[in-house]
């Protein structure tokens, strides 16, 4: 049997629009793990949040967070490979992004501990709803001085806003590092990530499936944050509410995320492959 590893995205894919995993999907996937299929997901989210959303979820293995920023150890949280920036390349961002007026939510490591750090007084509508969602989370670390952005190794900027001036600072900024510009699938707000140039869903589940001493690939997603992991995969499959450019490089189109595509996709491909 050709030992494979299984990766899902985690919104729009293994998430129902309601951001949670429903109870066919869980019974589904912990049974197939329990059978020794190789599960994991790969998700822009931090591991805070991805607990959440995924609670009841077998995960056995390594996850990937922060769309390929952390690999990490599913029960200790222990970053068993992570990506940053240099000090200049940070510094090359936020300023980049303040000439554009731009005043984003900077993600670090500060004494091991993530932080995300942000101006109270410069917050958008958008940023304030994402803030809104994530209150007392540990990682809140509101500042009053630009000094104090640039605290601790930094990792990912994300900023939320109407378009505008963000299209031309993704712009001005895609050919370095890794971009990801487009509207939220839940509130429809713009959204412009940023992460080192190694930080992509394709390097992480690359070293994951070395890591695991895997022979294949399976991917399965929705958005254009997967596209690169699509590209590294052996298989990939789309659900069927994917964006269109993801569906174009898909192997084939598999059940939405309200119908539980994911589990049932998961649950054909693995009992297929292993008789």
């Amino acid at each position: 049997m050709v030992k494979t590893l299984y990766i899902s995205d985690l919104d729009g894919t293994l998430l129902t629009s309601e951001q949670r995993i429903s109870e066919r999907s869980l019974e589904i996937i912990s049974s197939l793990t329990d059978k020794g299929m190789i599960f994991s997901y790969a998700t822009a989210r931090s591991i805070v949040t991805a607990r959440k959303v995924t609670e009841g979820l077998v995960v056995r293995h390594p996850v990937i967070v922060y769309n390929g920023a952390f690999i990490l150890n599913n029960d200790t949280g222990e970053r068993l490979l992570k990506n940053i920036y240099t000090p200049e390349e940070a510094e090359d961002i936020y300023r980049t992004l303040s000439g554009f007026g731009i005043s984003p939510l900077v993600y670090s490591i500060i004494d091991d501990r993530e932080k995300f750090s942000y101006m109270p007084s410069r917050l958008t509508r958008g940023m304030g709803d994402f803030l809104d969602s994530r209150k007392g989370d540990p990682r809140h670390r509101p500042i009053s001085e630009d000094s104090d952005m640039l605290t601790g190794e930094i990792f990912y900027f994300s900023c939320i806003d109407e378009a505008g001036s963000m299209g031309e600072a993704y712009e001005a900024l895609k050919d370095r590092f890794h971009c990801i510009y487009g509207a939220d699938i839940y509130s429809g707000d713009q959204w412009l990530e940023i992460l080192p140039i190694t930080a992509t869903k394709a390097n992480a589940v690359r070293q994951l499936k070395e890591y695991l001493g895997c022979e294949r690939l399976v991917v399965l997603g929705d958005g254009i944050n997967d596209i690169s992991m699509f590209k590294a995969a052996d298989e990939c499959y789309a659900v069927a509410n994917a964006d269109p450019s993801l569906k174009e490089i898909a192997d084939g189109i598999i059940g939405s995320n309200n119908e539980d595509g994911a589990a049932e996709f998961l649950s054909k491909h693995f009992s297929e492959n292993t008789h």
